[in-house]
């Protein structure tokens, strides 16, 4: 299975998680199980959800053994019931059992990922706004990351500080008060690619009227409540601008209150806890049998 990012970034991932785990070998498998045995194991989703991380599962034998079969049965951004085969490996036994955790970490962290993501996307499927992941990610994983966002059927934001302006309060800070946000759009007009979007984040009912006279692409309501919420977007379609601004709504989403923010109409609602806060799918690697 062809991997969908970046190969030799993950490979770096993979090799630096296989050193980790493996070392100069694992000493419990080389003392039980001869070099010549042969098995097969399968991956098994013990609760609900939707898995993703095949392709580098896939990966991390490809590194161990290539004497290792690695056989999908089911795509990345499947959803499965517990008792599922996801996939199953063949060849080497001792391969299989080294690559055993290294490959369950990937696979658990980015299936839980696609799971809690495709939660927040089911809470608001009748609403116009999508879900979409931050830059909150874990270090190292961040590609892989907002693939299992996708996976479950969210959007990403940006990848990093390079690929869109977002101007905040701190950059702010570092112009003049007063016009320090109609400066901020103007200086990132002036000196950022055209095709970039640029964002600006505002917390207060002010800051929407005078983010809405710097006429950014998109607005971030950030932190506020449902009330503030819902005033903001009155203020923003009242304005009638010839091109009206995406509006983006974060912090304190959860999926308690997601529905009720996409009621109010933004276009985006972006959810830190996709990445930081997910909880890892159960899946586990079980041995069928020696060949």
């Amino acid at each position: 299975m062809p991997l969908p990012f970046d190969l030799e970034e993950i490979e770096q991932l993979i090799d630096m998680a296989i050193r980790e785990d493996v070392g100069g070998g694992d000493v419990t498998t080389d003392s039980l199980v001869p070099e010549w045995l042969e098995a097969r194991a399968d991956f098994v989703v013990k609760e609900a959800g939707v898995v993703a991380g095949l392709v580098v599962a896939e990966q991390v034998y490809r590194k161990l053994n290539k004497k290792v079969s690695f056989e999908c049965e089911v795509n990345d951004g499947a959803k499965l019931l517990p008792g599922r085969v996801i996939a199953t490996v063949s060849g080497p036994a001792r391969s299989i059992l080294f690559g055993e955790r290294v490959a369950l970490n990937f696979l658990q962290r980015l299936s839980g990922i696609a799971t809690l993501t495709a939660k927040y996307v089911e809470k608001i499927k009748d609403h116009k706004a999508k879900i979409y992941d931050t830059r909150k990610t874990t270090p190292g994983w961040r590609t892989l990351e907002k693939y299992a966002v996708k996976m479950g059927g969210g959007m990403n934001h940006r990848m990093g500080l390079y690929d869109q302006i977002l101007i905040k309060d701190n950059h702010l800070k570092a112009l003049e008060a007063g016009q320090a946000l109609s400066k901020g759009v103007r200086l990132a007009r002036e000196k950022a690619p055209q095709w970039m979007l640029i964002e600006v984040e505002a917390k207060t009912l002010e800051e929407v009227e005078e983010a809405l006279a710097a006429r950014p692409d998109i607005i971030m309501l950030d932190n506020m409540s449902i009330g503030n919420i819902c005033r903001a977007l009155e203020i923003i379609n009242s304005a009638r601008l010839e091109k009206a601004p995406i509006i983006e709504v974060s912090g304190g989403v959860t999926l308690e209150n997601v529905e009720e923010i996409a009621e109010a109409g933004p276009d985006w609602i972006s959810v830190g806890a996709l990445t930081h806060s997910a909880k890892a799918l159960d899946i586990a690697l079980d041995v069928r049998g020696m060949i």
